[in-house]
């Protein structure tokens, strides 16, 4: 339902709620947030863009400015998959690629799992890993990802175990059930980009990759309100003894 929130205390209520859930549930990664009104909003947004058929948000802020943590919670929210590349020493196009065709698009193409791929500019170590993100933003899809014929059997070997029981789908072929993947493919993937707007690097992205604009919902993370900031010292100097 897409409705206004009139009551403000309920909509926190949840949103405090469900980051309680998510650190029971994520003890390794947990997120001490303190929730106020802007932070609810943004996280009201993004969650919005991400329960969008073909949904994509491009959330424009510093770092440190709580895009990610509030993308964690909103995903949780929707209960959907999280998905983020692991930059390691020497991370190249290659293991790009692997970690595109078999981690990515085999959840959300063969395991039709709604997946949220969060994608921060600390993390493009190659600008060609944008061509790829803007490539999945305007058709769905990264052209000649798949190139081994060994990824294309599993794919079609995974792709005719899941829809075994699917009336009629035996009956398909080669090229329907790949069209078939493409297509779950696109419906599945929510692409959210966490950039800064710091810099020549920001106005040069934009300018070569266009669907970076064109395809996404844009949330700018401005500079917290005082309402925010004195929020944020009230909780954590709640314990604190009266030195008085």
């Amino acid at each position: 339902m897409y409705c206004e929130l009139y009551d403000r205390d309920k909509v926190k209520l949840a949103c405090d709620d469900s980051l309680g859930d998510y650190n029971s549930v994520n003890h390794s990664k947990k997120m001490n947030l303190v929730l106020f009104g802007a932070a609810i909003e943004h996280i009201v947004k993004i969650h919005r863009i991400i329960t969008t058929e073909f949904g994509h948000a491009l959330l424009i802020g510093v770092g440190g400015s709580g895009r990610k943590s509030l993308t964690e919670l909103a995903i949780f929210i929707a209960a959907y998959e999280s998905f983020q590349i692991e930059i390691k020493n020497k991370y190249n196009f290659d293991q790009w690629r692997d970690d595109m065709r078999q981690k990515l698009f085999m959840s959300c193409g063969v395991d039709e799992k709604q997946t949220v791929f969060l994608l921060s500019d600390t993390q493009i170590v190659m600008e060609s890993f944008l061509e790829d993100i803007n490539n999945v933003l305007n058709n769905g899809e990264i052209p000649n990802l798949y190139q081994a014929a060994e990824d294309i059997t599993t794919i079609m070997d995974g792709m005719r175990e899941v829809n075994k029981n699917t009336p009629g789908y035996k009956n398909f072929g080669d090229n329907d059930i790949w069209q078939d993947f493409l297509n779950k493919c696109k419906l599945n993937v929510h692409i959210v980009l966490a950039l800064s707007p710091i810099g020549d690097a920001f106005k040069r992205r934009l300018r070569m990759f266009p669907s970076l604009v064109n395809c996404c919902a844009i949330d700018w993370f401005l500079a917290w309100p005082k309402e925010a900031l004195q929020s944020v010292a009230e909780y954590f100097i709640k314990d604190v003894e009266d030195l008085n």
